[in-house]
């Protein structure tokens, strides 16, 4: 399930037309920190483990999961891709964060489709994928 969740969140950024590499990074384990958060204003990171098999291997091991806020780790060892996005929302709103413009459809659907605040008023981007998604339900 958190397969599909993960893969899920991951294409979102696809459909919208947005790079996933801007939100969602992937290190090896052996890698310098300061490589991953030079720079970086909003990223979710995915510590791979490093065990020289690893790119023959369909899935990779992932060891944790962090976020990265202003180009330092906020929180580490988070289980899974769909709970640090939802850490990664909380951390918006108390911090009071304006999100990425690079990113701005893809939190607008989080916020406004899935977690369903201030649904109303959505961009034609994010309308556009709510009616091919309740489409597709129907």
């Amino acid at each position: 399930m958190d397969l599909r969740r993960s893969v899920a969140l991951e294409g979102l950024l696809l459909v919208l037309k947005e790079s996933s590499g801007c939100l969602f990074r992937k290190c090896l384990d052996t890698d310098a920190e300061e490589i991953y958060t030079k720079g970086v204003k909003i990223s979710i990171l995915s510590v791979l483990e490093d065990d020289g098999v690893a790119a023959r291997r369909s899935l990779p091991n992932v060891l944790n999961i962090t976020i990265i806020l202003e180009e330092a780790v906020v929180l580490i060892d988070i289980k899974d891709l769909p709970s640090a996005v939802g850490y990664l929302i909380g951390l918006l709103y108390a911090c009071n964060m304006e999100y990425p413009k690079e990113l701005r459809y893809t939190f607008e659907v989080i916020q406004k489709m899935l977690l369903e605040l201030d649904a109303q008023d959505c961009f034609a981007r994010a309308l556009s994928l709510r009616r091919k998604i309740f489409k597709f339900l129907k």
